[in-house]
């Protein structure tokens, strides 16, 4: 190996997760790209000082004491539908703000809409969720989500606390 390969920065590719997807999804919550604790546990929102499950629990009883499979039931049996923006990426480390932008692929949401009309609301987990949104996922596309409410919230990330 060559002295110069020591000095390239390691850069960590990252694929996504399926979504949590009920047959009656109106409402869809987007992050960004599953940190290093969700593909260990392969969870989303895996990381254990998230405040994600912990507020699902407070509004549907999806907590964290709870097994995942149970949690991702309960939100999809109230029409809660969990994905990110993100296919794929890069990423060193689990913050958004390292997300290689040239490398990011964003989620096929032109199918989500078409197997899933009813859906109303799409909630972005913090503001890089919306960004990464905005600016991947092609225009014409966004603007077949006419009949849908889009919602920034603040960031469940640990980093964010």
């Amino acid at each position: 190996m060559s002295p110069a390969a020591f000095n390239e920065p390691m850069v960590d590719s990252t694929e996504g997760f399926p979504p949590i997807l009920g047959e009656q999804a109106n409402t869809l919550i987007l992050g960004t790209l599953p940190s290093q604790q969700s593909l260990l546990k392969r969870q989303y929102y895996g990381h254990p000082r998230n405040a994600f499950w912990p507020i699902m629990g407070k509004l549907f009883g999806a907590g964290p004491d709870i097994a995942y499979a149970e949690r991702a039931r309960l939100l999809s049996g109230e029409g809660i539908a969990v994905w990110d923006v993100l296919k794929s990426g890069s990423r060193p480390g689990s913050l958004d703000a390292a997300i290689d932008k040239n490398s990011a692929v964003p989620n096929d949401f032109e199918s989500l809409l078409v197997d899933h009309p009813e859906m109303s609301v799409v909630c972005f987990n913090g503001q890089a969720a919306e960004l990464l949104f905005r600016r991947l996922v092609p225009m014409g596309v966004q603007e077949s989500f006419t009949a849908v409410r889009f919602v920034t919230m603040p960031s469940t990330s640990p980093a964010y606390a």
